[in-house]
């Protein structure tokens, strides 16, 4: 069972009123990486490609920041720091205002226990201009059974940056 977005809301911090769904809560863009060189997933462990933050550009004189994307594949980072409770699993599903821009964001599931502030991959089929700070994706949590908690390699990411 899914659980409501003010259950969901416990585990995000920080979080705004807007950002509470009636079954979830909106993560926000903090930041747009491209990434320079290939990685590697093999048998024996895992390396991430070299990325470079992508420089957002001023909207106008009083206006807030905002990145200008021509179609490609992205790395965005959220601004907000995640707690997968025990005895649940998170999925982040983009905002349908992403869709309706010809836009898909990527993301795996979320263990119970991970804790960071994540990652997911934007795909962009036409080019868009995103504000920093904007709502892309909507974490949502489930009940599920586990057999033990998250504690790999990305534990805590992005929290400490």
């Amino acid at each position: 069972m899914f659980r409501a977005g003010t259950f969901v809301a416990e585990h995000v911090s920080p979080v705004s009123e807007p950002q509470v769904q009636p079954n979830g809560v909106d993560l926000t863009l903090d930041a747009v990486y491209e990434q320079l060189d290939s990685g590697r997933i093999g048998q024996d462990g895992k390396e991430i490609g070299e990325r470079q933050a992508v420089e957002p550009g001023t909207v106008s004189e009083e206006g807030p920041d905002a990145y200008y994307l021509p179609a490609g594949g992205y790395v965005v980072g959220y601004a907000e720091t995640v707690q997968i409770p025990e005895g649940h699993v998170g999925y982040i599903y983009p905002r349908s205002s992403l869709l309706r821009n010809s836009c898909m964001l990527d993301t795996a599931v979320w263990d119970a226990g991970y804790e960071g502030r994540g990652e997911g991959l934007l795909e962009v089929h036409h080019d868009v201009e995103l504000e920093r700070g904007a709502r892309i994706g909507q974490l949502v949590l489930a009940e599920a059974d586990h057999d033990d908690v998250y504690d790999g390699s990305y534990q805590g990411e992005g929290i400490d940056d």
